[in-house]
């Protein structure tokens, strides 16, 4: 009896396996279904640029631009960096001159000011940060963005960079808006002249959380704003920009999270409504330097697939209500949404995986036109929770004086998207045989689609543990049946690894737990 049972178990097991085997994921991709069309990808070089881009090795320096600008492949047709559309530049409040007096506890934060207390400038301040601002555009970034966290110290009400008072109002005296508004515009001036152009400057930042710490406990430079202070602020600026000739745009509001876009309340709440709606006494769209644009962060939205994904429709619902579009301006792991209820370390490449189900979610839901990370590098392992950057450092001394660094999988997780949907690309609504709901899909092989006049790009995320295929059938446009597929797995050799196939129609196959991106030439 127990031989004619094991016989049969042996005849069964593999029925068992074919039964379970996913068949293959039909998407549907018809060209004529667009959505929003791609601004850029970009990311930020905050706080640990200065001293990296002053006195790191400048071997160290041209590896870290490569991996974040190239649009270069090697010899084996890999991806030299991520081609990244966009730079944010951080213009300083002047913390790093007051040193410890300024409160802020960790040196690296503590950023300088081009404005001295005399009211002149001085423009060789934050060398280190325009160091890398001046790669991304000898590599072609599309976009430069400057962006500041505080006013100038000597306009703030405290002297400070940061608030020691929990009211949520502006830390900048009443009677300096002019006078913030006049700095920024000097600063973009200044770079215009230098062959630097901002095409956007951001004037507040997260203006809806408190920026409040004792003093000498500072955390960073950083001051909440109202909604009512915002436009004042902005309103200040448009009319300055006006009068210098500029052409940057203002880009608001860098929401401290995605859902103060459309509700919450608060003093900075319901902010798409407040400066977009007609008739609001905020109306700022129809000042000559702000565009019927949006930034918000995305961070404290990401925990939960119904959550996330629940947040973002209803941010693409009120922006496209207002005629508004979208720019997820700042991003990384700062709460425990990326660990998904996992406990201990969290391997790199869970984290890029979570990392590339956010930039699908803000692009697919939200309908985001531009989707920027907040930091690019910071001391970390590379291997292990990688939450807050893509590229590791490891500083050799406490001064921030030298270092190595290492590329993590976050990197080219990011990169499979910016590094292939270029500028100007628009995102396609897709269509999908396996009748998954939208939750279901944020566990299983998500995908978005992108066209140009010459190509269809697809970025494909398996977050299954099993391969899977996917059949892409593409309609109202003929392709070559010849692809370009650049995978990225938990394998240490593998970054962005590049494999020219043959037979679209035949299927892709997706490794478990990876990222692949399609380059279908028309």
């Amino acid at each position: 009896m127990f031989k004619i049972i094991s016989s049969c178990f042996l005849i069964l097991l593999p029925c068992l396996t074919i039964a379970q085997k996913k068949d293959p994921l039909i998407i549907k991709v018809d060209v004529k279904n667009r959505a929003q069309k791609i601004d850029n990808f970009g990311a930020a070089g905050a706080w640990f640029s200065e001293g990296i881009g002053k006195y790191w090795p400048a071997k160290n320096r041209e590896q870290m631009a490569e991996w974040l600008f190239s649009k270069e492949l090697d010899a084996s047709g890999n991806p030299k960096g991520i081609g990244l559309s966009s730079w944010r530049f951080n213009i300083g409040g002047g913390t790093d001159e007051q040193g410890d007096s300024s409160g802020i506890v960790d040196f690296r934060k503590r950023v300088e000011s081009f404005l001295k207390p005399d009211g002149t400038y001085d423009w060789t301040k934050q060398t280190g940060y325009i160091w890398f601002t001046k790669k991304a555009k000898e590599y072609g970034v599309e976009n430069l963005i400057a962006f500041s966290n505080t006013p100038p110290v000597q306009f703030n009400k405290n002297g400070l960079g940061y608030k020691t008072d929990k009211d949520y109002i502006s830390n900048l005296k009443p009677e300096k808006y002019g006078e913030y508004a006049a700095f920024l515009a000097n600063v973009l001036k200044h770079f215009d002249e230098e062959g630097l152009h901002f095409n956007y400057v951001s004037p507040v930042n997260e203006p809806q959380w408190d920026w409040y710490h004792p003093y000498g406990k500072g955390n960073q430079e950083g001051s909440p704003w109202r909604n009512d202070e915002i436009a004042k602020v902005v309103r200040a600026l448009d009319s300055t920009l006006t009068a210098t000739k500029s052409t940057s745009k203002i880009l608001i509001t860098e929401a401290g999270q995605l859902d103060y876009l459309y509700g919450k309340t608060s003093s900075a709440s319901k902010q798409t409504q407040a400066f977009f709606q007609k008739g609001s006494p905020l109306q700022l769209n129809k000042l000559n330097h702000v565009p019927a644009l949006i930034g918000g962060h995305s961070y404290f939205t990401d925990k939960g697939d119904s959550s996330r994904i629940a947040i973002r429709k209803h941010v693409a619902d009120t922006t496209r209500k207002y005629g508004v579009e979208f720019w997820q301006t700042e991003y990384s792991m700062l709460a425990d949404g990326y660990k998904e209820g996992k406990s201990g370390k969290i391997p790199a490449m869970d984290c890029a995986l979570f990392l590339s189900k956010v930039i699908h979610d803000d692009l697919a839901y939200g309908n985001a036109a531009a989707w920027q990370l907040w930091n690019s590098w910071e001391p970390g392992s590379p291997d292990f929770d990688t939450r807050y950057y893509v590229i590791a450092l490891n500083p050799a001394d406490k001064e921030y004086t030298n270092g190595t660094i290492t590329a993590t999988k976050n990197l080219w997780a990011l990169g499979h998207y910016s590094r292939f949907v270029r500028p100007g690309m628009h995102r396609i609504q897709l269509s999908r045989n396996d009748k998954l709901s939208d939750v279901q899909i944020a566990q299983d092989v998500m995908v978005t689609a992108y066209v140009s006049e010459k190509q269809i790009v697809l970025v494909a995320i398996n977050y299954t543990s099993e391969a899977r295929t996917i059949k892409p059938e593409i309609s109202n446009l003929k392709v070559k049946d010849a692809f370009e597929e650049y995978l990225t797995t938990a394998d240490k050799d593998v970054n962005m690894k590049y494999t020219k196939s043959k037979n679209l129609k035949s299927g892709v196959e997706l490794p478990p737990r990876s990222i692949k991106t399609l380059v279908i030439t028309r």
